[in-house]
């Protein structure tokens, strides 16, 4: 063989040798997802979507995907800190779950796309437009503040001699007073008296807010999302108060009642926005969706503990009874 075709096949030869290597090097890149949340009730099925749906797209944690979780703990003044520690780890995607964690997100950075689960991203200038988001922000929105007047109705259904449903609402959630607004709606259009209205900065005042409403006569109560934890639920049953709100996860704690979007199934479609964005997706171009699957969920160990007696045709239309 003549040398410089010797050479050119060595060379080929070497080449095709590194091949398989860089090839290896390419599949062992290690992508870090962070994920931003108010540290209610919802955390574990967060965890679980995130990391089932990642991994059969062939994402899977400590081989090619670390999460790093960031909880406020239901401390809301917490959340600029943590979304600052999750730009500085240089995370390739954020996932923020309710408004606060997502204006805390997109405070603290416009390059590292932020995938959310929250409501009324327009309204709360998380995004211009939901067909075209422009800028470094997509995923779901919740449509929470509308749901929360569903639960008025729903406690009509429940409770016929119902006359007055307090409203607890979050202070620090940015969409505490489109809360109130529509649960103020609600009241009006089912002629239910929408009081007391209580506004808390952290969960060390619901207790006390709770016992106001009880002294206040309300005949139940209807939780701002960001406030479902089970230690609301248990503070509301301790103090012999219905309570209902959006998350699903709230009625699973030991809430009363939960309507809202499917959450696991937005964790889910969530997680689908993160993997089309791991492939080179820009959120500037993904539309920001919308729920399409509601549930209605009823905790019925909760309805007795608080000696109620949930109607057959309103256990018929939920889809979910937890007994």
């Amino acid at each position: 063989m003549p040398y410089l075709k010797r050479r050119h096949f060595i060379t080929l030869l070497g080449g095709a040798a590194t091949w398989p290597l860089a090839a290896r090097a390419q599949q062992m890149k290690v992508y870090r997802i962070g994920a931003l949340v108010v540290g209610n009730a919802d955390v574990n099925s967060l965890r679980t979507e995130l990391r089932e749906a990642l991994r059969k797209s062939g994402y899977v944690e400590g081989q090619n995907l670390l999460f790093e979780f960031r909880s406020a703990e239901e401390e809301l003044d917490r959340l600029p800190r943590l979304a600052a520690e999750l730009v500085a780890l240089k995370v390739d995607v954020i996932v923020a779950i309710y408004t606060p964690c997502a204006l805390a997100a997109q405070r603290a950075t416009r390059e590292i796309p932020i995938v959310i689960v929250s409501g009324n991203p327009i309204e709360t200038g998380l995004v211009p437009s939901l067909s075209r988001p422009g800028g470094n922000i997509t995923g779901i929105s919740l449509i929470a503040a509308e749901l929360h007047g569903k639960c008025v109705e729903l406690f009509q259904d429940m409770l016929p001699s119902l006359r007055r449903v307090a409203a607890l609402g979050n202070a620090a959630d940015p969409i505490s007073k489109l809360f109130l607004e529509q649960v103020q709606l609600a009241g009006r259009t089912t002629g239910i008296e929408i009081a007391p209205a209580i506004m808390v900065r952290g969960p060390g005042e619901i207790d006390e807010a709770f016992a106001a409403m009880k002294k206040a006569r309300a005949d139940a109560v209807v939780v701002q999302g960001s406030l479902a934890s089970k230690n609301t639920a248990e503070l509301a049953l301790t103090r012999g108060l219905p309570a209902a709100t959006v998350p699903r996860s709230f009625a699973e704690v030991g809430g009363l009642m939960s309507y809202g979007a499917d959450g696991p199934d937005s964790f889910r479609r969530a997680a689908a926005f993160v993997v089309k964005i791991l492939q080179g997706g820009k959120p500037a171009d993904m539309p920001v969706e919308q729920p399409t699957k509601f549930e209605l969920v009823i905790n019925l160990k909760t309805a007795r503990a608080l000696g109620l007696d949930v109607p057959w045709f309103l256990q018929q239309r939920a889809d979910e009874v937890i007994e």
